[in-house]
């Protein structure tokens, strides 16, 4: 920088306006070195001096600006933070809305993450089920996609897990492995013995050793634990599960702050894949967004429960904000 005492004498101040006249010459109106050479009377190494003066003094800020830029860092601060494998962050513009590109991105790193022959397993919700609807038309007869989260009530208008999985398994050329069971019952014995049947748990255990996976996350509050528990958990149960710690739900299995599972009574009537084997598929592909999953998405990341992210812009920032 150039001082105050800098502008005390004639001589240093001509000077300060020369640099900024070949400065001004080169970097607002495209001229040459050479041009502004004849301009101003001086040799081209001058002007090249000149010009460096100009940056080294803080006189002209260089700066290299694209809207993919600012995603990269997004990107790469929330691999570094969080430990993540991948991560894509979607720019919404003002005429779309998250729920519309985001399930894109989603789709995109799948394809590039998936293999002709992968094992594939796909939870519920409306997360998923749009970024499957975003799944181009492959040819993988060796892909095959299992269930793992029990079917919703008949009552929910959400797209359900197996209509998820026919609609992958057909988006890829494969086979789907269906889990024919609700996703919660009526009490634990019941759920305990249905998971002992062959069908379930061949499909759990598939699910459990699938290559990659593609969940949604849920935001718990206390008025409602999420879509899918709409029709098993009434206000009072939710408030009383959020007091005891619950901040969302990740596979149907409800988690605190840190992304640690929180034990109740729903979570022993829960048929889905388990828990612990989770963290044990090399890619969990988790696509959520928006303010008021922000708490949830966190917990998943510090919980080590998914080890890709897709989301968008202003969700990534709080993200890395907390």
């Amino acid at each position: 920088m150039f001082s105050d005492e800098s502008l005390a004498t004639s001589s240093s101040r001509q000077h300060i306006e020369l640099v900024l006249r070949v400065a001004r010459s080169y970097y607002l109106e495209d001229k040459t070195q050479a041009q502004i050479a004849r301009d101003i009377g001086y040799s081209r190494p001058t002007v090249s001096r000149l010009l460096k003066e100009s940056r080294d003094s803080g006189m002209v800020h260089i700066s290299i600006g694209h809207e993919l830029e600012r995603i990269r860092e997004l990107e790469q601060e929330l691999e570094r933070k969080f430990g993540l494998k991948h991560v894509r962050v979607a720019t919404v513009n003002d005429s779309e809305s998250a729920g519309q590109v985001v399930p894109k991105y989603a789709a995109a790193l799948f394809c590039e993450l998936c293999k002709p022959d992968s094992l594939v397993t796909v939870s519920n919700g409306r997360a998923v089920a749009a970024t499957v609807h975003e799944m181009p038309i492959c040819e993988w007869p060796k892909s095959n996609v299992a269930q793992m989260i029990g079917a919703l009530s008949p009552d929910n208008p959400m797209i359900d897990s197996p209509d998820i999985c026919r609609m992958l398994a057909s988006r890829l050329g494969g086979t789907f492995t269906a889990l024919p069971v609700p996703m919660i019952l009526s009490n634990a014995k019941i759920a305990n013995s249905m998971r002992k049947e062959p069908q379930i748990a061949t499909t759990l255990a598939l699910g459990g050793g699938a290559d990659i996976a593609i969940v949604g996350v849920g935001a718990a509050t206390e008025e409602r634990l999420g879509h899918i528990f709409d029709e098993y958990v009434d206000p009072a149960t939710a408030r009383s599960l959020c007091r005891h710690g619950v901040v969302g739900h990740i596979c149907g299995h409800l988690i605190n702050a840190e992304g640690n599972l929180v034990h109740s009574d729903l979570y022993e009537r829960t048929i889905s894949i388990d828990f612990g084997r989770l963290k044990k598929i090399p890619i969990v592909l988790g696509v959520a967004w928006g303010p008021a999953k922000v708490n949830a998405i966190h917990a998943c990341l510090v919980g080590h429960l998914i080890s890709a992210l897709v989301t968008d812009q202003k969700t990534a920032e709080a993200l890395l904000a907390i």
